[in-house]
């Protein structure tokens, strides 16, 4: 199969994937049911951060990688602190305020730092001939953690259609990726590259789930801690269970 068509379609499987994830949220209507998917969302997150990103930024870049993992933390605390919001001293007014008008971004924006190395490691399988392996693996994660983007978006309150649009453009990140890749593989080395920013992606995944999610969990979900502590428990347990079955190309 020509490089471009494998790439396309692939890149279409993937989209595909993270519109189903978010299509799940979409038609969920009880709130309480949500409360328990952002506990998923949570463990999602974590389960991606410690079995997935920073295994593989290890792997690329040794112990000197994890250095970035707090300057992902850092950025988005101070992005949605004191660049998408104005400090607020009132937790009860100015938290539904500041949750309402960032968290969906800084989880977008996190989740799809991830997504375009996604994309640089696809690129880069479909160039040594593995390109199903990584879209194998890549999918597999983009499902569960578009179902976490999309409720998180869902508990702000936005509409079905910003939701998917949201969906898209998080989808969309791996075709973008594939293409930083073959654009720049002769002038960046990614393999010091990828593994870096992977540390750094990890830093803003445990910010969202540490400062966002689970903060959010426990003061609206007080009526339902066991099924949400199972939901949390179930994201983390999925996303080892995807660790131990599937592997990025060239380990």
């Amino acid at each position: 199969m020509p490089l471009a068509v494998a790439l396309t379609l692939y890149s279409l499987i993937i989209l595909l994937g993270a519109v189903v994830g978010a299509l799940a949220v979409v038609f969920t209507r009880k709130p309480t049911r949500l409360v328990t998917f952002l506990a998923f969302a949570a463990g999602v997150m974590f389960g991606a951060a410690f079995f997935h990103m920073l295994p593989e930024a290890y792997h690329g870049g040794g112990f000197w990688a994890f250095a970035l993992v707090p300057a992902g933390f850092v950025f988005l605390l101070v992005l949605e602190r004191y660049v998408l919001t104005h400090a607020c001293e009132e937790p009860p007014e100015c938290e539904e305020h500041m949750h309402g008008n960032t968290l969906g971004l800084t989880a977008f924006l996190g989740l799809s730092a991830h997504t375009l190395f996604d994309g640089v490691a696809l690129g880069s399988a479909v160039k040594e001939g593995v390109g199903v392996m990584a879209l194998l693996a890549i999918t597999s994660h983009k499902i569960p953690s578009s179902l976490s983007l999309a409720s998180i978006l869902k508990a702000e309150g936005k509409s079905s259609g910003r939701i998917l649009g949201f969906a898209v453009l998080y989808g969309l990140m791996v075709p973008v990726g594939a293409v930083l890749y073959f654009a720049f593989d002769a002038v960046l080395r990614f393999e010091s590259l990828a593994p870096r920013a992977l540390a750094f992606s990890a830093g803003t995944f445990l910010y969202v789930a540490v400062s966002d999610l689970l903060p959010h969990v426990n003061r609206h979900g007080k009526d339902n801690r066991g099924r949400n502590l199972v939901a949390l428990a179930v994201g983390l347990l999925l996303m080892l269970a995807l660790a131990q079955v599937t592997e990025h190309p060239g380990h």
